[in-house]
C-alpha cells in the first residue's frame, strides 16, 4: 500500500491511497469466507462452498463490494498511521479506481489537527501568591484558632460587625411567604452577609426590641418585584475572646506556649503556601499561553471537548445526587447560560493542548518509552487494572498509547514553560524559585490550605465548621 498527502485549504488534507491487486485480493478472499457462512448452497454445508461456487451464484462483484466496504476503513486507518496524520474528524472517502476490478486507489480528505503560533512563548510572566510567610499571616491563623474559643455574651448596646444576634425573620414575595427566608429564633452573625447584604447593613445599630420592614432584590433578574423582609432583633450577643497566653495555648492545641504553637502555624505554612503558588504558578502559566493563541481552533475540536466536559459535569451531579435541572435551579442559571460557560471553557482548553503540542514541538520534549510505561503504571493504579492488562487495551485503542504519550508531552511542556516564566507576586516584586519550595516537613501538607491550616493542630475541641464546596 502506498500513502501520499496534499495539503488543503480549510485545516484539511487529502491522502491518496493506493492498493495493490494482490494485497486487495485478501480482502475479497475474506469477503467471499464472509459470504459463504451466511450463503446457503445446496450440497455445502454453511462456510464451506468454494470461492468458484459462491462466484458462479452470485457474481465476483458482490464480494469486491463487500470487500472495499469491509478494508477500506483499515486501509485508511493504517495511511494515516503510516503517514502521522493527526485528523479530528471522520474522513469523507472517494473511490477512485478499483471498484470492478484491478488495483484499489481512494482519497480522503480529513480535517487535521492545526499547529498554532505561540510567540513569546519563552518569556511568560506569571503572577502568584506570595510563598513567603509573614507575621500577619501567622496572626491570622491564631485569631482563627482564638475564635473557636470565643464565648457568646450578652449585651444591652447596639449590634455591630462580629455579634451574634437571635432573630426572627420573615421574607415575602407577591403577599407569599418565601421559602428559605422564613425562620424563628435564628443566629445571625452580623457582618457575614451570608444571606443578603441588605439585612447586615439593617442590623448594624439595631437594639433588642427592633423591627426591621425593608425590600431586597430579588434573586432572578427578570423580576421586578422585590421580596420583602421583616425581622425582629430579640437578642444581642458579642464573642468574647480568651486571651493568648500560655495557658490557652495548651488548653487549645498540643503544646505548652504561645511562641510553640505561633512556631508550628508557621512551619505548616511554610509548607501550605509554597504548595498553592506551585499551582498557582501552574495554572497561571496555563493562563498566559492561552492567550498568546490569536487562532480560533477548529470547531470540531471544541464540540468535542464541549461533549466531554458535559458529560463530566453529569457524573459529578450524579454522584451528589443532582440532575442537571436541579444543579440550575440551585445555582440561578439558564441551560443557555451554562452551554455558554461550557464553551468558553472547552474554547480555552483547547487553545491550551494546542498551544502546549506547539510548546512540545518547538523545544524537541519527547515523552519515552519509561515515561509511557510509568504513566501506564499510574493510571492502572487509579483503575483498579494491572498495568499489563491495561497496557493490552490501550494497545487494542485506536491512538490508546499515543494518547497516553501526548497527555506526558504537554505535561512535559507545561513544566518546562513554569521553569522558564518569569514569577512576581501580587505586588509585582520577583519571586525566587526556592521560594516555592516546602521549608518543613507536615503529614499531608501538601493538600492542606492556608484557610483551613489550623485544623492541623491537635485541638480538644469540635473543629471549625466545613463550608460547602
Amino acid at each position: 500500500m502506498r500513502t501520499s498527502v496534499e495539503p488543503l485549504e480549510g485545516n484539511r488534507v487529502k491522502l491518496v491511497v493506493e492498493v495493490d491487486e494482490s494485497e486487495f485480493e485478501k480482502a475479497v478472499d475474506a469477503a467471499f469466507r464472509r459470504i459463504a457462512r451466511e450463503a446457503r448452497i445446496p450440497g455445502f454445508r454453511p462456510g464451506k462452498a468454494p470461492r468458484r461456487i459462491l462466484e458462479a451464484r452470485i457474481g465476483a462483484g458482490v464480494a469486491r463490494q463487500e470487500a472495499l466496504r469491509e478494508s477500506l476503513p483499515e486501509y485508511y486507518e493504517q495511511a494515516v498511521l503510516e503517514s502521522a496524520v493527526d485528523a479530528i474528524a471522520p474522513p469523507e472517502i472517494d473511490i477512485t479506481s478499483g471498484q470492478d476490478s484491478g488495483p484499489v486507489a481512494f482519497d480522503a480528505v480529513v480535517e487535521v489537527r492545526p499547529k498554532v503560533r505561540i510567540p513569546g512563548y519563552e518569556h511568560l510572566r506569571v503572577t502568584i501568591p506570595d510563598p513567603r510567610v509573614s507575621e500577619e499571616e501567622v496572626d491570622g491563623q491564631l485569631e482563627r484558632l482564638r475564635a473557636q474559643f470565643g464565648e457568646l455574651s450578652v449585651v444591652s448596646r447596639p449590634a455591630r460587625d462580629g455579634d451574634h444576634l437571635t432573630i426572627d425573620i420573615a421574607g415575602s414575595f407577591g403577599g407569599e411567604p418565601v421559602e428559605g427566608l422564613t425562620a424563628d429564633d435564628y443566629l445571625y452573625e452580623v457582618g457575614s452577609e451570608s444571606i443578603v447584604p441588605e439585612l447586615d447593613r439593617q442590623l448594624r445599630g439595631a437594639k433588642v426590641g427592633d423591627i426591621l420592614d425593608f425590600d431586597v432584590e430579588h434573586p432572578d433578574p427578570d423580576e421586578t418585584r422585590r421580596i420583602r423582609l421583616r425581622v425582629l432583633v430579640k437578642e444581642v450577643k458579642e464573642k468574647v475572646l480568651p486571651e493568648v497566653d500560655d495557658e490557652w495555648a495548651n488548653e487549645a492545641s498540643e503544646f505548652d506556649t504561645v511562641a510553640e504553637l505561633r512556631e508550628h502555624l508557621r512551619a505548616r505554612l511554610a509548607d501550605v503556601k509554597p504548595a498553592q503558588s506551585r499551582a498557582a504558578l501552574e495554572e497561571g502559566t496555563l493562563a498566559a499561553l492561552v492567550e498568546l493563541v490569536d487562532e480560533e481552533p477548529p470547531a470540531t475540536l471544541i464540540d468535542a471537548e464541549v461533549e466531554r466536559q458535559a458529560h463530566q459535569l453529569v457524573l459529578r451531579l450524579r454522584s451528589q445526587g443532582l440532575s442537571v435541572e436541579e444543579y440550575l435551579e440551585a445555582s440561578g442559571r439558564s441551560a443557555d447560560d451554562l452551554s455558554e460557560q461550557l464553551r468558553q471553557r472547552a474554547t480555552d482548553a483547547v487553545k491550551a493542548d494546542l498551544a502546549l503540542r506547539a510548546v512540545a514541538a518547538a523545544e524537541g520534549i519527547e515523552a519515552t518509552d519509561d515515561d509511557v510505561e510509568a504513566q501506564i503504571h499510574v493510571m492502572a493504579h487509579q483503575v483498579g487494572q494491572e498495568p499489563d492488562e491495561l497496557r493490552r487495551r490501550l494497545e487494542g485503542a485506536d491512538g490508546g498509547l499515543q494518547a497516553v504519550r501526548s497527555d506526558i508531552e504537554r505535561a512535559k511542556a507545561l513544566q518546562w514553560l513554569s521553569e522558564h516564566a518569569e514569577i512576581v507576586d501580587e505586588q509585582g516584586r520577583p519571586v525566587e524559585r526556592g521560594d516555592l519550595e516546602p521549608t518543613a516537613r507536615h503529614e499531608n501538607a501538601e493538600g492542606a490550605t492556608a484557610e483551613g491550616d489550623v485544623e492541623s493542630v491537635h485541638l480538644q475541641v469540635a473543629s471549625a465548621e466545613e463550608q460547602p464546596s
